[in-house]
């Protein structure tokens, strides 16, 4: 029976938005609204859905670079969410995040080796000749060279920077690694490299991933199992291949039915969504994605769907389905 390293129980987001000649709060917005989920130890878990559905505010708060506003996050049985500064700094040995802009996310003042040794300074492991062993150690495992040690981020390519923000997160040996995505603002040629590499680090080191994206086709190729995320709630979630050949919520397959296939032969209906994009300070009552559902029913506007388990572990919140069993 698979082993889970990590566990999500209703963790939410709010922000406020503020208003009038006092600044006061007028209304919230629910980035994150209410999502449950676990990740067990060695697989990777792909979070795909469209811009502003709060993917990255859910990766962000299961590191606490945002504090969430009510649920929990357990990391090997430990509750982060409620862990003080000192032991959350422990906690994050174990857990590490590569970020979606590697230039943004790399100090321009700073050469290669003094970025990839500030974590193990933090941590206090090893000392100066261990550190620099080590970082050595991973600028030849993530395909670059130890002579790269004394160059600053400027002068490397996207494809070079994101691989040293690989090495970084790799430097304190962690088990779980936050992805956010991580390819998109690389060029297509380089982000198949980066996504082998990660593979490849991904069975050497028995890392656990989350991997962020709105890429279907990238979420494919490397994720176990994924969870879509529509308006701040998991609408679907199912092991990778099962989510693929039978979406079974509306919003999954619309777009699904939107991902190019390499075959000039190939042809297949897309979904073409109708109706206005809730706002997420504003959503809908009942389910949120009613005002585009081709499906839609009576119930949808009345009713919120809970995410609720079909058969082999598939997981859907729609009322096209029955509810049985909760997450």
């Amino acid at each position: 029976m698979a082993e889970a390293l990590l566990q999500v129980e209703d963790l939410r987001k709010s922000f406020p938005v503020k208003g009038g000649l006092f600044g006061r709060t007028v209304k919230e917005v629910k980035a994150v609204d209410g999502i449950s989920f676990t990740v067990n130890k060695g697989e990777t878990l792909g979070i795909v859905g469209e811009s502003g559905c709060g993917k990255s505010t859910t990766g962000r708060m299961l590191m606490r670079l945002i504090e969430p506003t009510n649920g929990r996050v357990l990391f090997e049985n430990k509750e982060v969410t409620s862990l003080s500064n000192n032991e959350l700094r422990k906690v994050r040995r174990d857990m590490q995040m590569v970020f979606q802009d590697p230039f943004a996310s790399l100090n321009p003042r700073h050469s290669v080796e003094k970025i990839l040794e500030e974590p193990l300074i933090v941590h206090g492991m090893g000392d100066k000749r261990e550190r620099k062993k080590r970082v050595y150690e991973l600028l030849e495992i993530v395909g670059l060279s130890s002579y790269h040690a004394k160059r600053y981020p400027h002068q490397f390519s996207g494809g070079q920077r994101q691989r040293i923000g690989i090495a970084r997160a790799l430097m304190t040996k962690p088990k779980l690694i936050i992805a956010d995505e991580p390819v998109s603002a690389l060029d297509v040629s380089i982000q198949s490299q980066v996504l082998n590499l990660m593979e490849d680090l991904q069975k050497e080191f028995g890392l656990t991933y989350i991997f962020i994206a709105h890429d279907l086709g990238v979420v494919r190729h490397i994720s176990d199992r994924v969870a879509v995320m529509y308006l701040g709630k998991v609408v679907e979630l199912a092991d990778s291949d099962k989510l693929y050949e039978r979406p079974q919520h509306p919003y999954t397959q619309a777009l699904l039915s939107a991902v190019p296939i390499p075959d000039p032969n190939y042809k297949k209906d897309s979904i073409i969504l109708t109706g206005d994009i809730p706002s997420p300070s504003n959503p809908p009552a009942g389910c949120a994605f009613h005002t585009r559902c081709p499906h839609k029913k009576e119930i949808c506007a009345l009713k919120q769907p809970t995410l609720t388990k079909q058969e082999n572990g598939h997981y859907v919140a729609c009322h096209l389905f029955p509810e049985t069993d909760g997450v």
